[in-house]
């Protein structure tokens, strides 16, 4: 895993800042981030939430969505995000299943929730506090295992 000195994690943090304050600037939300690949590219993501009616163009994912395209694999070991806020649940999940080592943040959940940006309800829910918030019901079908099936018999699949 790539680690950074602090006066380049501190650069990268003031980068992904930067993103955040120039994507208002251009209407769109306060968040930057930057994937550094352990080669030292750098692949940068701003809130496009609004811009693309898209809810998980969040600055992070964004900046996943950029690296692995641009190197043409979805796993992204050894790589750092760094964030100009702390990422929200979707970010979080979304940096564990991109693989990525490390993640260093600047302001905090509190501060995005003092400026509206309040996820504190996820949070609730995922610790199992409000589960009324998004009821999620299991419902077995006689068919529910046949993708499964389909991708363990598949001989040419590729293996995440």
């Amino acid at each position: 895993m790539s680690v950074h000195s602090d006066h380049q994690r501190d650069g990268y943090l003031n980068q992904a800042i930067r993103l955040a304050v120039q994507n208002v600037a251009d209407g769109g939300g306060p968040f930057g981030a930057v994937v550094v690949t352990p080669d030292g590219t750098v692949y940068e993501g701003v809130n496009r939430v609004t811009r693309d009616h898209d809810p998980t163009a969040h600055a992070e994912v964004v900046a996943i969505r950029r690296a692995a395209a641009a190197i043409r694999k979805f796993d992204l070991s050894g790589s750092v995000l760094y964030a100009s806020c702390e990422p929200c649940p979707l970010c979080l999940s979304a940096t564990l299943w991109a693989r990525i080592g490390r993640v260093y943040f600047a302001a905090d959940r509190h501060g995005a929730a003092r400026a509206g940006f309040d996820d504190a309800l996820f949070y609730e829910y995922f610790s199992g506090d409000r589960p009324e918030l998004l009821p999620v019901e299991h419902n077995e079908l006689a068919a529910s295992d046949e993708p499964f099936e389909a991708w363990r018999n598949h001989t040419r699949r590729t293996a995440y």
